[in-house]
């Protein structure tokens, strides 16, 4: 009881000084302005600066100035005004519309990224420009000959093998500068299995590929560098990863940071309640999970640390609720528009059985949260310090808009680039209009410019991780690997479902560490994919699961690459938080168990040939009742507090059940309800004892 009075006092003093730090001002005109006002000036961050820090892709760039800088512009511009032209009036043939997507990616990616430590940060090299040269040339040979190519068919001419080998060189340079050397070598050890084939030992043994065919292979088909990963690149991705840079340049992410502290910045778990909102609405949008938790985390990591949390604790919940962005519809991250290509399953039917597993990892990472501060004793922020949410939606409702239009485009029936390109035109009209009307100049044709120069560049990353991880594939295909490890998964797992899975977790993390998430699901949904559909598991489900593990390895040590981000705006240790985050997360690591052993919980009834028959939500619902009981459990016992702190009989119960529920069914849902009211009723009667003491 003194413990507590102590803490209780501890957080009075604490609430006093944020009282104390907020400046005078009227409650309309924080509505207005948003929740800026409750963060000192002192901890105002530099998001461009930390992005730098903590971004594997924005650590790296050049910083130029003058005739240099107007020409990337210029550039990339062009890139994103080709993009949009052929996302309304129709895409080129598809040799072309990849190759010239190709070729603005890598000399985007060569004027920004130099090739080591020592190259200049403000010029490009002389051997940049050759290699600029050499973009041009190689895949403007692929734009201008595109019938020839295809009509070849791996016949390849000495000038197509000069070509093909300058080709598989450039890509890995241009990717092992600009994404790092993780996804470089372990292309080149893919594409070294193809050459030695016959000296692989046992099941991994084939009879090899000449150079020339793997050469040809790679550069002159589909199945290579031109494969459907560039292929989803140069359409659907770049669309929308174009569409966030409109919806950046409108303001929408600092609309859905105010709309997040005005729904939950009173209740007791507060501003980290708040992260976990806001990095949802954001990650929906941006895709990345460190950009997620560099422009949240900045607004929401020094409010968790007023309140009381911990600093690593504050970074950890802002990388954790970050990193499910990836997962969460509408717009998820560029995996989700792969896995439309590969699975031929409408991008629709994809998000559709995506949104409850989505709902259920934030609902699993709020549940952390909100223990966390339960056992902590800590308060929120008062009401009245906080924007209203009514205010917020009549001032600044309409930027959502255009997320409202590109859900009803894709639910009408418009491909994904379609809907994209629509979008972004009504996200630049609503925008238009609305400074007309404000007559603030919150719009402009710079803000305009800015957006397209911003699209084109959030996208080198991207193009040259997939037209990388295309060679990967193409081996794949090549050689029959992908069955080969099937089957040696499904061996090793003596034919047991729950153990398939637990390994294609493993590797879907290890492989997520070092890996974008685009290649890492690229690389498993051709190698793992396969092992668990052996095992009958639903198509989609699959998918589904090696996604969201690979997702979860942006907050998985050693290679936590959010939770670095977070520890870096909360000045905590680093690992200390990659730990902390992987905690918070891991209530959610029981729910692609239950979606890949019951496809209920993704609401699949069954899957004809390429369309998802979907079952009413009703029947859905003893299986999201089942993951919620399990997420509870298992948050519980992780966390070592329910109501209050568990003995060590309750948190092994709870963890019991938790796992018992990996697999619904009465009799496990009966066990998992049975301890978890149990134990609830048993710490309720507690509290009731010492309180009347």
């Amino acid at each position: 009881m003194n413990d507590d009075k102590k803490l209780d006092n501890e957080n009075l003093e604490e609430e006093t000084k944020n009282e104390e730090s907020v400046d005078e001002q009227t409650t309309a005109e924080k509505e207005a302005e948003g929740i800026e006002d409750i963060i000192d000036e002192d901890e105002n961050l530099d998001v461009d600066l930390l992005m730098e820090s903590y971004d594997k892709e924005a650590s790296k760039l050049r910083k130029m100035k003058g005739a240099l800088s107007t020409v990337v512009t210029v550039i990339a511009i062009a890139m994103s005004t080709f993009h949009l032209y052929t996302a309304g009036f129709g895409t080129l043939l598809s040799y072309r519309q990849r190759s010239l997507h190709i070729i603005f990616a890598f000399i985007i990616g060569l004027f920004l990224y130099p090739a080591g430590k020592k190259s200049s940060r403000e010029k490009p090299a002389i051997l940049d420009f050759l290699l600029m040269g050499v973009a041009i040339v190689v895949f403007g040979y692929i734009f201008l000959f595109p019938e020839q190519m295809a009509l070849k068919g791996g016949n390849a001419t000495t000038l197509d093998l000069v070509f093909g080998i300058a080709a598989i060189l450039l890509t890995l340079e241009v990717t092992r500068r600009v994404v790092g050397p993780e996804l470089p070598i372990v292309a080149i050890v893919f594409l070294s299995y193809a050459y030695f084939g016959p000296q692989m030992p046992g099941i991994l043994a084939h009879r090899g590929f000449s150079l020339t065919r793997i050469v040809s292979h790679m550069y002159m088909g589909l199945e290579g560098i031109m494969g459907i990963p560039t292929g989803v690149s140069a359409t659907f991705v770049f669309l929308f990863i174009l569409f966030g840079a409109f919806l950046d340049k409108t303001g929408v992410g600092k609309f859905f940071i105010d709309m997040a502290f005005g729904m939950t910045g009173h209740l007791k778990s507060g501003p980290a309640m708040t992260a976990v909102v806001a990095s949802g609405f954001m990650g929906s949008i941006s895709g990345s999970s460190v950009a997620n938790t560099v422009t949240t985390g900045a607004f929401t990591i020094p409010l968790m640390k007023k309140t009381g949390y911990k600093p690593y604790f504050a970074g950890a919940v802002e990388a954790a609720a970050s990193t499910g962005g990836q997962i969460m519809p509408p717009v998820m991250g560029a995996a989700a528009f792969i896995m439309a290509e590969f699975t031929g399953i409408s991008y629709l039917q994809i998000i559709i059985a995506a949104a409850i597993p989505a709902v259920l990892y934030y609902f699993a990472v709020g549940t952390m949260v909100h223990l966390e501060a339960s056992k902590l004793g800590l308060k929120g922020i008062p009401r009245e310090k906080l924007p209203k949410v009514s205010k917020l939606l009549l001032s600044r409702g309409f930027l959502l808009i255009p997320l409202v239009s590109v859900v009803y485009f894709l639910i009408a029936g418009n491909t994904p680039t379609l809907a994209a390109f629509k979008a972004i035109i009504i996200s630049m009209v609503v925008a238009v209009i609305a400074t007309l009307i404000r007559r603030d100049g919150s719009f402009t044709f710079k803000d305009f410019l800015g957006a397209l120069e911003a699209g084109a560049k959030g996208s080198v990353g991207v193009a040259c991780a997939c037209a990388t991880a295309g060679m990967i594939v193409g081996v794949v295909t090549l050689t029959g690997l992908g069955l080969r490890i099937a089957e040696i998964i499904v061996t090793v797992a003596q034919g047991n479902l729950l153990l398939t899975l637990f390994f294609t977790m493993v590797a879907s993390i290890i492989l997520g560490m070092g890996l974008p998430t685009t290649a890492k699901y690229i690389v498993l949904a051709t190698m793992a994919v396969p092992a668990l559909i052996k095992l009958e598991v639903n198509l989609l489900a699959a998918h589904l699961f090696i996604l969201y593990f690979g997702v979860v390895a942006d907050i998985t040590p050693p290679v936590a690459l959010a939770a670095y981000a977070g520890a870096g705006i909360a000045g905590s240790n680093s690992m200390k938080t990659g730990f902390q985050a992987l905690k918070i997360a891991l209530a959610a690591f029981i729910v692609p168990y239950i979606f890949a052993i019951n496809p209920e919980l993704i609401m699949v009834e069954e899957i004809v040939g390429t369309t998802v028959v979907f079952m009413p939500f009703i029947k859905a619902l003893p299986v999201i009742l089942s993951a919620v009981i399990g997420i509870l459990c298992l948050a519980a016992a992780v966390e070592a507090y329910l109501i209050r702190r568990t003995n060590i009989i309750e948190r092994v119960l709870l963890a019991a059940a938790a796992l018992m529920l990996l697999n619904p069914g009465l009799m496990t849902d009966a066990f998992g309800l049975v301890v978890l009211v149990g134990t609830y009723l048993i710490q309720r009667m507690q509290n009731k004892k010492e309180m009347a003491a």
